[in-house]
């Protein structure tokens, strides 16, 4: 079977589906969220848009609650798993074109979703087709599992492996190729602070500060308002401000408003599993901040921020840092930040932990923080696949028979739905030497890797069924 030549007979269906299947909005609601449609309105579009596609081509199909469905294709008491997600993070501001337009340029599909999950979700539902079409015998199920809560707590995945079978072994097409074998710990905490009241009027007072809008996202904006005991005083700090930002290249900007002066600062997001790679506006708003005459309370909560995290996404200074040899460094990434004079102070962290070590350490050390409490503590444990079992096997001689290089073995920080299953590895759809643009804006994935991945994932979904 030439299953390129296979993909690319569907090529042109292939692209106007993804550009299609792009154009939802699928971003998690939480307020609109209601029975059958926990996520929103837009999320539940995407997972009905999938699923009708596999009723449509005579799968069959299966919607869990609106929480996740599958699509599934051939005969077997065994399941092999494909595991897909259509929410998407927020995408924020600074696109090109429109970020749900899925526009073409130089052969490129640009959207929110693109290459995390969406596109690669159509071209593991083309590889399926590709199969049926072909009328190869296979001896195991395919299920094409569709979730719709990846991107935050899973809560999709959660509710479907209490209603449904989890396959034996399977792929999440939602990262790297070659194949990525081991996985980071993932740990989220929301952290609030307790202050005194402020004893004496000081020369500046934070009034609010926010910053982020996902854990697993560096924040590319912040914004902070800050009132002035004095008009010279603002003056002076809208000065500050603006040197700040030349002093470490950044934009942003300072209003005076009736309720006092309004900073807002850009940073760059990435997504959280390599946090270095982004500006923290929140980290940089709060030193900003900690360096000027604030109140008691704005002063102790910027200041901590400062002492914590600016220039440390290792975790050294919690005393968390650690790394092995398998999954490499442990990193940190502060993702939301919210401060209300009087009302709350709080931080959301987002902790990539090494596949050898155990998540109660870390913990121990998030819990060390002064005047902090844990409001809420996730940890996601690590995931790690034999480089010697035979799924990773299988996929290996996939790969350097489509691709002629060496598929190998990759640990990563993301975590991808394969961790959801005992025997599962991310499997593309990024190829070797591409800039990762997933979580950032102007998203997009080449079409030249989309039918590639199609194929790739159309032979091993075979050879793992056969």
């Amino acid at each position: 079977m030439n299953w390129e030549a296979e993909v690319i007979r569907k090529k042109d269906d292939l692209i106007k589906d993804t550009q299609s299947f792009l154009q939802i909005e699928s971003v998690l609601d939480e307020e609109g969220g209601k029975e059958g449609k926990p996520f929103g309105e837009k999320v539940d579009d995407a997972l009905k848009y999938m699923l009708k596609k596999g009723e449509d081509e005579g799968f069959k199909v299966k919607n869990v609650d609106g929480y996740a469905g599958h699509i599934e294709y051939g005969e077997g008491e065994d399941i092999v798993g494909v595991l897909c997600h259509v929410d998407v993070v927020p995408a924020g501001d600074g696109w090109t074109t429109p970020p749900f337009s899925a526009d073409i340029r130089e052969n490129k599909i640009f959207a929110r979703g693109a290459i995390d999950d969406k596109g690669p979700t159509m071209a593991a539902f083309y590889a399926l087709k590709i199969l049926k079409d072909s009328g190869l015998q296979l001896s195991k199920k395919i299920r094409m599992i569709i979730g719709t809560d990846e991107e935050s707590d899973w809560r999709c995945v959660d509710h479907y492996f209490k209603h449904e079978v989890m396959p034996q072994i399977g792929f999440a097409p939602d990262a790297d190729f070659p194949i990525i074998h081991a996985e980071k710990g993932i740990i989220d905490a929301i952290l609030s602070f307790t202050y005194q009241q402020p004893s004496n009027q000081q020369r500046y007072t934070l009034k609010q500060f926010a910053s982020g809008m996902r854990l697993n996202m560096v924040p590319d904006e912040a914004a902070a308002t800050v009132t002035a005991a004095q008009a010279h005083d603002a003056e002076s700090l809208k000065t500050a401000f603006e040197a700040y930002l030349a002093d470490h290249q950044l934009s942003g900007e300072v209003k005076s408003t009736a309720d006092g002066l309004h900073f807002t600062l850009k940073g760059v997001s990435v997504h959280a599993m390599e946090p270095a790679h982004g500006t923290n506006a929140g980290i940089h708003m709060a030193n900003f901040l900690c360096g000027h005459e604030l109140d008691e309370q704005g002063l102790a909560f910027t200041s901590q921020i400062n002492a914590l995290f600016d220039q440390d996404t290792r975790g050294k200074n919690l005393g968390i840092a650690c790394k092995d040899d398998i999954s490499g460094d442990l990193t940190l990434n502060v993702g939301t930040i919210r401060y209300k004079q009087n009302e709350e102070a709080k931080l959301g962290l987002n902790v990539r932990y090494p596949v050898t070590v155990d998540g109660k350490d870390v913990k121990k050390g998030i819990e060390s923080i002064k005047g902090a409490s844990l409001l809420k503590f996730e940890d996601s444990p690590p995931h790690h696949v034999s480089k010697d079992h035979p799924l990773v096997k299988t996929l290996q001689r996939v790969y350097e028979e489509q691709m002629g290089d060496p598929a190998t073995l990759i640990a990563i920080g993301g975590g991808t739905y394969a961790r959801s299953l005992e025997a599962g590895v991310a499997f593309g759809p990024l190829f070797p030497g591409r800039p990762d643009c997933a979580h950032q804006k102007d998203e997009y994935i080449e079409i030249d890797d989309l039918l590639r991945a199609a194929a790739l994932y159309a032979q091993a979904m075979y050879e793992l069924a056969k």
